[in-house]
């Protein structure tokens, strides 16, 4: 019998032992992405990829997590989180996994991935094996393509050392003898320009045995770097890269959000050093010279065996055998029998499950409703569409079209600031109207409102969504859209739109939940309530599936809930700080991440409730930043199918993959579910073969 039940006294919920460190969470599910590496039932391309995507989340690892550990190191602004740890000791163990995580990237890079791949015909390169052709059409292209964009900087009194930009590909080169003006530095630095490609790919007719063939460009540099000192000798060539912090901080305080934020993405480009990634080949004393300039430290170095910039190696190989079979998304009946989508959403709610179901439906219905001389509205949040956009396009034409469009544009999308910068640009030109949100709180609520006049009045349509308007990522991301008619959804999408665009009290809402006033509480009052439930000894069941947790009140909640022998399963790809399993606290909590061909994004929350089944969508994980700091939106499926589509193909089919599917130990760290050799299942290939057929 647990405490809650026998009157025992409450244990402590705050109990440091019983979190887990947020940032020691995020490098555990980065080290999951590196593991699919060496999977070999993921086809070898794509293996490769996995070892890219880890290089590029450590990037931003750094760029973000490690940059305000250490700046909270350095000014002594860092206090304990839940789980008790201060900076030091943060930073400490990260730099022991992180050193540990590369050196194994870097193996299954040389001995595992590029012998299998010079197996399948695709080669990159190494200097020592060129051939004299090869060579030579090698030395071509660096005096042609090369060459004419190389700024070589020699260090001395005159050429101080460069402020070299965040993550750039940069060679420190020793030399020997003097110049023509007399000068004997001994030492040069040449950057590589960002417009060059990192890798390029050899000619057929040079090489002429029908492989792909790829060269390092900084095997071209370092093959020709004495070419760019003439009458001097360079005795090495050695590359090197410097990692900075990248976040951004804009004053609540500013006049103007896009001017303000222009100017601190240009201050990102040379933060502060984090990290200093080096050639293992090159000598002490010249390591011991950048690690000065960078005022950096031995545990900030890495020493990696090949290039810097591993993030740069995606590249197009097309070879089908190894790559994931294609498919073909879905598009649901209703839509492809209705010559319009309002017709076809007159007549029920319409869930998409993306990527098995297609996002064009999406754009579709933007794109019609862009046209249609009966549409009066558009309004839409635009957190991150990427450049080229469909959905810019269709918004500009609805403004240029007369319609009223408004365009609730979230500026500080991390790393994709630029770009929805120059988006809202463009929508302010067409005659859209385009706002920022609310100062301090992020628009992260993904939603789409549409209102037009039909015969029997104003009729307005909505979208909801738990993924951004991104055509590119919905092909590869899982989440879940809702295409809706639904009276009482679509007020509340209005209510919220009026939110972010004038001023007044929050809104009363009758479906949606919203952030940061009423979801954060309606989630604590769901989980009471199953933990109510239990205690009165009725049936008790919470399912949820985000990216991260880290809120510490729906921890505890989860905690009790727990107790009082709710049962309880999280599916969460990231970040988890609640540890699962603890005797008398956790034990009825289990936590699975699912790392797989798709990155999985949806948020999804089930709660039994007396039988009732509620589910929940929303654009919201359970991190304070969600549920305090942005407008987030969390919408029920309220259809009784498409509820039970949810259920079982968002929710129950994950429980089930032994695949694909790590659990999370109390402990803090991740096993691997068993495989069942008689019945494998992996639920994103179910779902594809159920869905797309």
């Amino acid at each position: 019998m647990n405490d809650m039940a026998a009157g025992q006294p409450a244990m402590d919920l705050g109990k440091p032992d019983y979190y887990i460190n947020r940032e020691l969470s995020l490098l555990q599910f980065n080290l999951r992405v590196l593991e699919q590496a060496s999977d070999e039932r993921h086809p070898l391309m794509e293996r490769l990829n996995f070892l890219l995507i880890f290089s590029s989340n450590m990037d931003e690892f750094f760029e973000i997590r490690v940059a305000a550990l250490q700046n909270q190191l350095e000014t002594g602004a860092g206090t304990p989180g839940p789980d008790g740890m201060l900076p030091g000791e943060i930073l400490k163990q990260i730099g022991e996994i992180a050193h540990e995580a590369v050196n194994r990237q870097y193996h299954l890079l040389n001995d595992v991935l590029l012998p299998a791949l010079a197996e399948e015909g695709v080669n990159f390169l190494r200097r020592e094996f060129w051939t004299a052709e090869q060579a030579d059409w090698v030395k071509r292209y660096f005096r042609d393509q090369i060459y004419p964009v190389l700024t070589p900087i020699a260090l001395d009194p005159a050429h101080p050392f460069p402020r070299l930009v965040n993550k750039s590909l940069n060679f420190i080169v020793p030399l020997e003898g003097k110049d023509g003006f007399g000068r004997q530095s001994g030492l040069a630095i040449v950057p590589a320009p960002r417009s060059l490609p990192r890798l390029i790919r050899m000619p057929d007719d040079i090489c002429q045995d029908g492989n792909d063939n790829f060269v390092f460009l900084s095997s071209m540099i370092h093959a020709h770097v004495s070419d760019l000192f003439p009458g001097m000798k360079a005795t090495g060539c050695y590359q090197f890269r410097v990692t900075r912090n990248a976040d951004l901080q804009v004053s609540k305080d500013v006049d103007d959000l896009a001017s303000a934020l222009k100017g601190e993405l240009l201050s990102r480009r040379y933060g502060d050093e984090v990290r200093l990634e080096v050639a293992d080949n090159c000598p002490r004393q010249l390591i011991d010279y950048l690690l000065k300039q960078f005022e950096l430290r031995d545990q900030d170095l890495y020493e990696v065996n090949g290039p810097v910039n591993l993030a740069r190696m995606f590249t197009d190989v097309k070879k089908p055998r190894l790559h994931y079979p294609p498919f073909s998304p879905r598009t649901p009946a209703v839509i492809r029998n209705n010559d319009s989508l309002f017709d076809a959403m007159k007549q029920g709610d319409i869930l998409l499950h993306h990527p098995f179901d297609s996002f064009n439906p999406v754009i579709s219905f933007l794109a019609e409703a862009a046209r249609d001389p009966k549409v009066l509205a558009i309004k839409q949040t635009i957190y991150r569409t990427g450049t080229n956009s469909e959905i810019l396009d269709h918004l500009e034409t609805a403004a240029r079209n007369g319609k009223e469009v408004t365009a609730v544009v979230e500026l500080r999308a991390r790393f994709d600031e630029e770009s929805n910068i120059e988006g809202a640009r463009r929508l302010q030109e067409a005659g859209a109207i385009v706002v920022y949100g609310v100062v301090g709180y992020k628009t992260h609520a993904k939603m789409m409102l549409v209102v037009r006049r039909e015969a029997d009045g104003i009729k307005r349509y909505a979208h909801l969504g738990t993924g951004n308007y991104h055509a590119k990522t919905a092909k590869i991301y899982t989440d879940y859209g809702l295409l809706t008619a639904d009276e009482d959804l679509c007020q509340d999408v209005h209510k919220i739109f009026l939110e972010l665009t004038g001023m007044g009290k929050p809104a009363r809402l009758k479906q949606l939940k919203h952030s940061p006033f009423t979801l954060h509480k309606s989630i604590l009052e769901l989980i009471e309530f199953e933990t109510e439930q239990a205690l009165a000894g009725k049936p008790a069941r919470i399912i949820a599936k985000f990216n991260a947790l880290t809120e510490q009140q729906i921890i505890q909640a989860l905690y009790q809930a727990s107790q009082a022998g709710v049962e309880i399963d999280l599916i969460i790809r990231g970040i988890c700080c609640l540890r699962p399993g603890i005797p008398g606290l956790s034990d009825n909590i289990r936590v699975r991440s699912i790392i797989g061909r798709f990155l999985e994004h949806t948020r999804v929350y089930h709660f039994h409730h007396e039988g009732e089944e509620l589910v929940y969508c929303s654009s919201a994980d359970w991190m304070e930043r969600n549920l305090f700091n942005r407008i987030e939106t969390c919408f029920p499926i309220l259809d009784p199918v498409l509820k039970k589509r949810v259920i079982d193909d968002g929710l129950m089919l994950y429980l089930q993959d032994n695949s694909r599917s790590w659990a999370l130990d109390a402990d803090g760290s991740y096993r691997r579910v068993e495989i069942n050799p008689q019945e494998p299942m992996v639920a994103q290939q179910v779902l594809l073969e159920k869905i797309c057929g």
